[in-house]
């Protein structure tokens, strides 16, 4: 099943280094019964970019966990796409999470989405006020809109290690 790991440029970092991630809780998001039954229509590449797009907020709420301890960390969402076997759905949760059995390994990396160095201020301010933008803060709201306004780029596996280095 491919899955979207939300993750932080450091946890790349941990993932070149160590050649596998470890997801935060062993939470990912994917295009799962759930979600597809959600949407009223939409082709499997369409809720595939929905389920990413889960995973991409979810990136944010890991770099406000890392802002509040390092204000220099850099403040770009980052989502690793990869497929994987032993996926547990959690509806429970909401329609896209999954619990992954144990870490990603890099070889089963397919592809890594990385916010451009021009979102970052608004990156920033977004994970700043993403608690209050989950309890309807509608200004809260809007500055995350203004995070997400910006596309995630997208990087082989084997352009990491040298993206990690002009970063």
């Amino acid at each position: 099943m491919r899955v979207y790991v939300p993750a932080t440029v450091a946890m790349l970092r941990r993932l070149v280094a160590d050649g596998e991630l470890a997801a935060v809780g062993g939470t990912a998001f994917a295009l799962t019964p759930a979600l597809r039954e959600s949407y009223a229509s939409g082709d499997t590449e369409e809720l595939e970019y929905a389920a990413m797009l889960d995973a991409a907020r979810a990136s944010l709420r890991l770099l406000a966990a890392e802002l509040e301890t390092d204000e220099k960390a850099q403040a770009r969402r980052a989502v690793v796409s990869a497929d994987l076997e032993g996926v547990q759905l959690r509806p429970d949760l909401d329609a896209a999470v999954v619990k992954l059995a144990g870490p990603v390994p890099l070889l089963r990396v397919a592809a890594v989405h990385l916010d451009l160095e021009a979102a970052e201020p608004a990156v920033r301010a977004a994970a700043a006020v993403i608690d209050a933008a989950d309890l309807g803060d509608e200004d809260a709201e809007f500055t995350l809109g203004d995070a997400e306004d910006h596309e995630l780029a997208w990087y082989a596996p084997q352009e990491l290690p040298f993206l990690l280095e002009l970063l």
